[in-house]
């Protein structure tokens, strides 16, 4: 009797921490939710869309920006509906790693935020950032109207003939289709894992430098 006790007991103990890693597994990968245009206009927000390779890095950065209220991570460019982070990172889609950021445009204006997006990469390297090689990690602009593409078109104009660059910038300037949020996961990674190797070696010393670079246009707490 006791043998079946003690076994059952186990049982038991096994399904439930069966149970519960199933729910941490769906937590982990359950996706973001987007707020809608309704809720943005409420809220007196509006959206920009960028890509400029890892999003752990893209999403720290804009976060720190005084007027931005939110910043997620997903996949946009492609046409593919759903995509995870495993299809993206293969290869096996048209997506790029990017960001949606969610701003005040009384206090930040989109060319405001493109020349952050373009000091915080490199705009000349085809589909690369550092350690990062293929299409999913390319620089892009997403836009949502006519006067962010122009506006977008215009700043790399400027920034050519300035001669910053030695060569030609690539970002590609598309309009947005869709935004597919990434797993809940990925959400402020930056934030939640400052020991993972990555963000120790590539994405912090980029955010350490945008903070340096850019001190006045910094949250309060970032300064």
């Amino acid at each position: 009797m006791k043998r079946f006790c003690h076994f059952l007991f186990l049982s038991l103990l096994l399904v439930i921490y069966a149970c519960a890693d199933a729910s941490t597994r769906q937590a982990q990968t359950a996706a973001a939710i987007l707020p809608t245009d309704t809720e943005l206009q409420a809220a007196g927000l509006t959206k920009a869309t960028f890509a400029s390779g890892c999003f752990w890095c893209t999403e720290a950065v804009f976060e720190r920006v005084k007027g931005v209220n939110k910043v997620i991570s997903g996949y946009s460019g492609g046409p593919e509906k759903n995509p995870t982070y495993e299809q993206v990172g293969a290869g096996l889609t048209g997506h790029a790693e990017a960001v949606q950021v969610y701003y005040d445009p009384q206090i930040i204006t989109y060319p405001e935020l493109l020349q952050i997006f373009f000091a915080t990469h490199d705009p000349t390297t085809l589909n690369r950032q550092g350690p990062d090689v293929g299409r999913q990690y390319r620089s892009a602009v997403f836009y949502h109207n006519d006067t962010e593409k122009q506006q977008t078109q215009d700043y790399i104009k400027e920034l050519a003939a300035s001669g910053k660059y030695a060569n030609r910038i690539v970002t590609e300037i598309k309009p947005f289709a869709a935004f597919w949020p990434a797993e809940a996961y990925h959400q402020d990674y930056y934030q939640h894992h400052p020991d993972d190797s990555y963000i120790v070696n590539v994405s912090a010393p980029k955010v350490h430098k945008f903070e340096k670079e850019f001190k006045q246009k910094l949250k309060p707490q970032y300064q």
